[in-house]
């Protein structure tokens, strides 16, 4: 099976993990890395991303070991629009998150009206920080949460790990 999933995986963090282990359970896999034009539109909140090659070369060495243990191929390219790789015919399934599921839904309309069959929608839930929340690079970037979801020392004992 050959598998897809984009991301900006700025940094990298369990919740990613979690996806890339899914992946790599279904089949080869497939990473759309967004690119320096399309990460700034791709996030949440304004916040600077680190350059393409710099993410790319972390995402590959991420990639590496677990390709390895699943005996699977992996391969990741430039994401230029947010539909991205996914559209392609040679894909047979896509990993999301559960606020990216719209988007595989989407995509999958985009497929069938070029005549190819729509792909099987994995949806992999978002893993919690140690506070419940979940996990994400922006917790990370904001000094919230470590890329385990662990509380920062400034923020043990707050309660919530939303900012003020």
């Amino acid at each position: 099976m050959n598998v897809a999933l984009g991301g900006t995986f700025d940094p990298i963090h369990d919740g990613h993990r979690v996806l890339f282990e899914r992946a790599f359970e279904l089949g080869d896999v497939t990473v759309g890395l967004t690119s320096d034009e399309l990460a700034p539109r791709t996030r949440h909140e304004d916040r600077w991303v680190r350059p393409f090659d710099e993410r790319k070369r972390d995402l590959e060495a991420e990639l590496a070991p677990l390709a390895a243990e699943h005996g699977r191929e992996f391969s990741v390219r430039p994401l230029t629009e947010p539909t991205g790789i996914a559209t392609e015919p040679e894909f047979d399934a896509l990993i999301v998150s559960p606020e990216t599921r719209e988007g595989g839904e989407r995509i999958n309309q985009l497929r069938r009206e070029a005549g190819h069959d729509p792909l099987r929608i994995e949806v992999v839930e978002h893993v919690p920080a140690e506070d419940g929340d979940r996990i994400s690079s922006t917790r990370i970037v904001k000094g919230e949460i470590d890329q385990h979801g662990n509380l920062t020392p400034e923020r043990e004992g707050r309660g919530t790990a939303r900012p003020d």
